[in-house]
C-alpha cells in the first residue's frame, strides 16, 4: 500500500465566540451578521466531527488541512481553532496553510502566527511560509494566500518572494525524487478565477508550476469538489478542490466531504496517485463517494 495522505478544508469553526463592540468595527461586522443570518447552521460541528472521525479511523499517514478554520478571526476564535487542529494529530503528522477567514483583518495575523506555528514549520525548523515537510515519498509545500482584504473581498496573494521560495522547494524535492504535494487555499487555476474571491497571482503560480512542476496541488476555498489540470514540464498537474468539512446537507448541495490520496511509486521514475472522496450521505452519515479523476 502507497502512502496515505488525507486532505480537508474550510471547516468554519462555531459557535462563534461573542465580540466586542470593538472587534466588530470595519469587516468584522459584515461577517458577524453573515454568521449569525445562516452560516452558523449551515456549518454543522455534529457533521465536521463525523467527518473527523471517519478520517481518523482511515489512519492516513499525514492530513493536510488547507484553511478557512475560523470565520472573522477574533482573539477568542484562535485557541478553539487549535483545539479542533489538534484533533487531526500531532503538528508531525498534519500541515496547515491558512484561509483568508484565519487571516481576516489585520489585527487577526500576529494570533494567526502564534497559534498555528507547530502545524507550518518546515524540516529546517523554521515557521512560516513556504515550508516544506518529507514524509516518506512526498513532499508537502505548504503556501500561505491568506491576506486581510477589504470589506466583500475575499481573494488571495502568494507574493513574489514567496513563490520563489517555493519554486526552489519544489525544484529541491524533485531533484531528490520525492512526490511533491502543494498545498494552499485558494484555487490556483486562472481559467477559473471569480471577482473578489480569485488568487490574484494565479497567472505567476501557473508559470512557476510550469516551470519546476509538482505531483499534486491542494486547495479548499470554493467549498466544493474540482479537478483539474494545470501545465507542468512533463505534462498535467493535478489540481483538487474539496468541500467544506462542515456543510450539512439540508444546507448545500455540496454537503460536507474530505479527500484521501494514495501516493506510490509508479515503477518508472514517477509517482501513480489515486484519490477517492468520503462524505456525507443522507443524515449525516459518512460514506464513500468514489473515485476522483485524477
Amino acid at each position: 500500500m502507497g502512502f496515505l495522505l488525507a486532505h480537508l478544508s474550510d471547516p468554519h469553526i462555531g459557535p462563534l465566540p461573542r465580540p466586542t463592540r470593538r472587534e466588530l468595527m470595519g469587516k468584522r461586522i459584515t461577517g458577524y451578521v453573515n454568521w449569525r443570518r445562516g452560516r452558523d447552521k449551515a456549518h454543522d460541528m455534529a457533521v465536521l466531527a463525523a467527518l473527523v472521525a471517519d478520517l481518523r479511523a482511515r489512519h492516513p499517514d499525514h492530513v493536510a488541512m488547507t484553511g478557512d478554520i475560523m470565520n472573522i478571526g477574533l482573539p477568542a476564535e484562535f485557541p478553539m481553532a487549535r483545539a479542533w487542529l489538534e484533533t487531526l494529530g500531532s503538528p508531525q503528522d498534519v500541515s496547515f496553510t491558512p484561509g483568508n477567514h484565519d487571516a481576516y483583518v489585520r489585527a487577526s495575523l500576529p494570533h494567526l502566527g502564534a497559534t498555528f506555528a507547530p502545524y507550518a514549520t518546515g524540516d529546517d525548523g523554521a515557521a512560516g511560509y513556504p515550508y516544506m515537510r518529507v514524509r516518506g515519498p512526498i513532499a508537502v509545500v505548504g503556501l500561505s494566500s491568506a491576506i486581510p482584504r477589504p470589506m466583500f473581498v475575499a481573494s488571495g496573494r502568494i507574493g513574489a518572494a514567496q513563490m520563489a521560495r517555493a519554486e526552489a522547494m519544489l525544484a529541491e524535492a524533485g531533484a531528490q525524487g520525492l512526490a511533491r504535494v502543494v498545498l494552499l487555499h485558494h484555487p490556483p487555476v486562472l481559467a477559473e478565477q471569480r471577482l473578489g474571491r480569485s488568487l490574484i497571482d494565479a497567472a505567476a503560480f501557473e508559470a512557476m508550476i510550469a516551470r519546476v512542476g509538482a505531483e499534486l496541488i491542494l486547495h479548499g476555498h470554493d467549498h466544493r469538489q474540482a479537478v483539474r489540470p494545470i501545465r507542468g514540464p512533463r505534462g498535467g498537474v493535478p489540481v483538487v478542490g474539496v468541500a467544506s468539512a462542515s456543510l450539512a446537507p439540508a444546507f448545500s448541495r455540496r454537503p460536507a466531504a474530505y479527500h484521501l490520496f494514495e501516493i506510490s511509486p509508479d515503477g518508472q521514475g514517477g509517482f501513480h496517485i489515486a484519490g477517492r472522496a468520503r462524505g456525507v450521505v443522507g443524515d449525516a452519515a459518512i460514506e464513500d463517494l468514489g473515485p476522483l479523476a485524477l
